[in-house]
């Protein structure tokens, strides 16, 4: 296995359409096992699983509504929280965002991220690191897929965008329907019936909807504080 991250996603991974987002082409494993398998047996414990090899369903419903409704982005700042492949970063770029940040705990993911968007001719800036502790920055957009799968992510993700609404930034989230979304925080703007693998997710289609976060601060988010750029 090569020591280039960078030639590692290349190799075992292919180029192709995302499913529900053809306008986007992503480095995507044809076989999750064996990509599992092979990158725990080369990185063991320290390396987190190979998110980044595959395009779920939450982050393609978040991409295409991206895609579909540009002035979401359009002209904005924008940060893509645990952003795996970095589908809906570079969805934000092509709607038009003037900067996108994506953020990964893993570092194999930020290589994806880097071929990802050069594969589809945009520009995003990567940052390695947990950054729930902390605020999104300057960031006008926070979009999030897929990152409700456990109750102690839930709370930590939680508490990390309610910070970025009183800050003044609009927060959008794609989910596949899992457990721990606090649905009441949110309000519902699209639904999709999304392709996805069934060695993901034992089914063939998902059913996954994009979610706006109630604002923490009257006035912030979708009205107040998400502007375009000056």
């Amino acid at each position: 296995m090569s020591d280039n991250p960078a030639t590692f996603v290349r190799a075992y991974a292919r180029l192709a359409p995302v499913a529900a987002v053809p306008e986007v082409r992503l480095y995507q494993a044809d076989e999750p096992i064996g990509l599992w398998e092979l990158t725990e047996g080369e990185f063991r414990s320290e390396q987190p699983p190979p998110f980044w090899a595959f395009a779920w369903a939450g982050g393609q419903a978040l991409a295409r509504y991206v895609l579909d409704h540009p002035e979401t982005v359009a002209g904005r700042r924008v940060l893509d929280l645990a952003s795996g492949s970095g589908l809906v970063a570079v969805a934000a770029a092509r709607a038009g965002a003037t900067a996108v940040r994506a953020v990964d705990v893993d570092p194999m993911a930020l290589a994806a991220v880097a071929v990802n968007a050069e594969a589809n001719g945009v520009t995003v800036d990567g940052t390695l690191g947990d950054v729930l502790d902390g605020d999104a920055g300057d960031a006008q957009v926070v979009l999030a897929g897929d990152v409700f799968y456990s109750q102690a992510m839930a709370n930590r993700m939680l508490r990390f965008l309610l910070r970025a609404t009183r800050a003044g930034a609009r927060v959008l989230v794609g989910d596949p329907e899992r457990a721990y979304l606090p649905r009441e925080r949110f309000r519902r703007l699209a639904g999709y019936n999304i392709p996805v693998p069934p060695a993901l997710e034992s089914v063939r289609v998902k059913h996954s909807a994009v979610w706006e976060l109630i604002s923490a601060t009257p006035g912030a988010g979708a009205g107040g504080g998400a502007g375009p750029a000056g």
